[in-house]
């Protein structure tokens, strides 16, 4: 009886329903809408800022198309993907297809709150809402995410985000992400797992990411970055490689988030494998009149020596130089490797073949924002059209890298449009250019002294040079204007001029001088090492409040004297960096003649060089010299002699060697000069991110001769001075410090001497 009473009550109920109007509501899709049936008419309701026929050029449907459930629901999804609709539905009563759509709103404002590391600016560029633009949830939630792994980027893996709106009239809102930054998550502990042949310290220091430390407070290498790990992942594989490790592989690396979510701790596991030697190493070549015999030289892998897979690069880059300066454009060289896994030995022998011809199709520039393109292509030995050429392509690099307008500097090279087509990929990183320096010393005969110096070396990123320096202390000062054009009307010559006014009371010699005047220059290059500039400089210089008991030799020079001359400075340079070099050598030669007009008639000349050789890693020996004398028909000026001491023979104050009046203790300056350097630089140890290296140096060196003056209150000697001493050097945050302490070993009982320098920097 039960079954029969429930199925009269469904029969009763389906037959109340069939007496109601055909009229089906669908939120969730189209299928149960009845089917059969043409649509007569569609109706849009809902709609306020879209236009009902905007709406239905996305439904896709219109009059005379027949009830098709797949077909709605098409309609139904294609709303829904433009975004512009929070809800919509569709509905059916008799022939008609109602349509009702509730709009999404429009942003009004985005606003952040609680953001104090990251500004509102770094946050509005990275996400896609913005005023005047549809809100939708899809795009919020994406938005959030990318905040979050800005957050995370930075250490900050316990950062929340939650956005909320705030409904406004006319279906508007406020977008408000409300952040929670939390802690920064630092590294704790970075440990290594399965290493025998190197300790942990060892291959910490070998990586990027570090523990963090108090004195790590302005790096972020001690914040958990995913990227940076997998970084740290080919460092490793390359210093294992360049160790002999030929097999060595990096198993996992894993982060953990410490018990009380202070910290992460990175744990590396490695397998080493055996260390191998360099068995037989051989040069093959199937180029015409190449010997291979004549490459040796440039081979810098060895029989018998530890196996490093970086001396194999340097080798192949070391050989495709030679073969293209050689005249051989095409080449191709390849390591063919013999691995002996039981004498644990790898034998290399570089084929050097003709490889295909390629030509340069184009050269892409990217991430110069301020210096413009011509800056940089100027400098590249290549151009569009060229047979492509490793050489003259490293020799760009480092021409654009010398510049100084780019922390980095990469290039590379991609197939372009044809298999002989090359596309070369230039992309640079721009530092600042502005020096904003303070410069600060101390000596025994002047005290302290201070200097200010403004400078671009980018001008409107045109590459023009423009410096303001102002000197200042208690004996002298200073300032000068100067302006290089180092692309002279679009010609490699450089260009220039220098303004300048100078006053200097010189205690030590008791006189003042004031020198005002300018001066015009013009360079230009012979080759890529050798470098030609020429002068011309006109100045005025009065010599004044000379003491009464002042040298002899000073009072004769008091007044007003004109100085006409031209000179020219050769330099020679194959240093691999202008700014920090490691290798290389430098030669300058230096030659200025007064006498076309004026009243000064003398020729002055300066040799000088430095040769840098890398010893051992980040350890650099440098050996520099340098020579002067003044040939002159008449007696030279005190202001025209060499100073010797200072920067140029530590240990001594800036003209404490040389003539010496015996009664006024005055420098009077020297006719001929000569000084010798060796310095070692290196490491002091500390960690990476200091920037600190340390000095030893030894200066020697003398300065003699006044214009054949006999008079007996004279000291002079052309005996030997030297010096040792310490000191090092600091690229701070704030700029570069220097500090050098030097201890005379060699002296004339008249010489001044100076034991501590100082100078201390900033950029801006």
């Amino acid at each position: 009886m039960r079954v029969l009473q429930r199925i009269g009550a469904l029969l009763a109920v389906l037959l109340f329903l069939s007496a109601l109007p055909v009229t089906v509501t669908e939120r969730a899709g189209a299928q149960t809408l009845l089917s059969g049936g043409t649509i007569q008419e569609i109706q849009i309701e809902g709609s306020q800022r879209i236009e009902p026929a905007t709406v239905l050029t996305y439904l896709g449907l219109q009059p005379g198309d027949p009830f098709d459930p797949v077909a709605l629901d098409r309609a139904l999804q294609s709303l829904f993907l433009t975004g512009l609709f929070a809800d919509a539905t569709l509905a059916r009563n008799g022939d008609v297809l109602i349509v009702t759509v509730v709009e999404n709103p429009i942003i009004n404002r985005v606003a952040f709150e609680g953001n104090e590391r990251l500004d509102d600016e770094v946050l509005q560029a990275e996400i896609q809402s913005r005023p005047r633009v549809v809100y939708t949830r899809t795009r919020v939630q994406s938005d959030t995410q990318r905040i979050l792994e800005l957050y995370r980027r930075s250490g900050r893996y316990a950062a929340t985000v939650e956005p909320k709106i705030i409904e406004l009239p006319q279906n508007r809102v406020d977008l408000v992400f409300e952040i929670d930054e939390g802690e920064t998550l630092g590294i704790l502990s970075i440990n290594f797992v399965g290493n025998a042949a190197f300790s942990d310290s060892s291959l910490r220091g070998e990586i990027t990411t570090t523990e963090s430390a108090f004195w790590r407070i302005l790096s972020s290498t001690d914040n958990y970055d995913p990227d940076r790990l997998n970084f740290d992942r080919e460092l490793l594989r390359r210093f294992y490689l360049s160790e002999g490790y030929a097999d060595f592989r990096v198993l996992s690396v894993v982060a953990e988030l410490a018990p009380d979510r202070s910290g992460f701790i990175i744990t590396f596991t490695v397998e080493e494998g055996q260390p191998y030697t360099f068995g037989a190493i051989a040069v093959t070549t199937s180029l015409r009149d190449l010997d291979p015999e004549t490459l040796q030289e440039h081979i810098s892998t060895v029989e018998g020596e530890t196996y490093d897979a970086s001396a194999v690069e340097e080798t192949i880059a070391s050989l495709t130089e030679r073969v293209g300066a050689l005249g051989y454009a095409f080449v191709e060289i390849t390591p063919q490797v013999d691995r002996d896994p039981e004498a644990l030995t790898i034998g290399i022998t570089y084929i050097i073949e003709e490889g295909p011809k390629v030509y340069v199709e184009r050269i892409d520039i990217d991430g110069n924002v301020r210096t413009l393109d011509e800056v940089i292509r100027r400098e590249f030995r290549l151009v569009e059209g060229d047979a492509f050429n490793a050489t003259k392509l490293n020799r760009s690099r480092q021409r654009i890298q010398n510049l100084g307008f780019f922390r980095t500097v990469e290039v590379d090279t991609r197939q372009g449009s044809a298999p002989d087509r090359t596309v070369i990929k230039v992309k640079v990183e721009e530092q600042s250019t502005g020096d904003f320096t303070f410069g600060a010393g101390f000596s025994t005969d002047s005290g302290p002294l201070g200097n200010i110096g403004l400078r671009e070396r980018n001008l409107l990123g045109r590459g023009q040079d423009l410096r303001l320096n102002f000197t200042l202390s208690g004996v002298s000062s200073q300032i000068d204007l100067s302006f290089t054009e180092p692309y002279f009307l679009g010609r490699d010559v450089s260009a220039g001029f220098d303004i300048f006014r100078t006053t200097r009371d010189q205690e030590s010699s008791d006189f003042t001088e004031e020198r005002i005047g300018f001066g015009l220059r013009m360079g230009w290059s012979w080759d890529e090492n050798l470098r030609q500039v020429v002068r011309y400089v006109l100045e005025r210089r009065d010599l004044t409040d000379v003491s009464d008991d002042a040298s002899a030799i000073i009072q004769d020079d008091e007044g007003v004297n004109i100085k006409s001359a031209v000179g020219q400075a050769l330099t020679y340079d194959t240093r691999d960096s202008r700014f920090d070099p490691t290798s290389g050598l430098i030669l300058s030669l230096d030659v200025e003649a007064a006498g076309l007009g004026g009243d000064s008639h003398f020729i002055k000349s300066s040799v000088g060089g430095a040769y840098y050789v890398p010893l051992f890693e980040d350890v650099t020996l440098r050996l520099a010299t340098e020579s002067g004398a003044i040939m002159s028909i008449t007696d030279t000026r005190v202001s025209d002699r060499f100073f010797v001491g200072g920067p140029n023979l530590r240990g001594f104050a800036v003209g404490g060697v040389g003539p010496r009046d015996a009664d006024s203790d005055d420098a009077l300056g020297a006719k001929y000069f000569y000084t010798g350097t060796v310095e070692l630089v290196f490491p002091l140890g500390l960690p990476e991110e200091f920037d600190i290296r340390g000095r030893l140096f030894a200066d020697a060196g003398s300065a003699w001769g006044l214009d054949g003056q006999t008079d007996e209150d004279v000291e002079d000697s052309t005996a030997l001075r030297a010096s040792v001493g310490i000191g090092f050097s600091w690229d701070s945050p704030f700029g570069p410090i220097q500090v050098d302490l030097g201890v005379p070993l060699l002296k004339e009982d008249f010489d001044e001497t100076e034991t501590f320098r100082f100078s201390f920097g900033t950029r801006f």
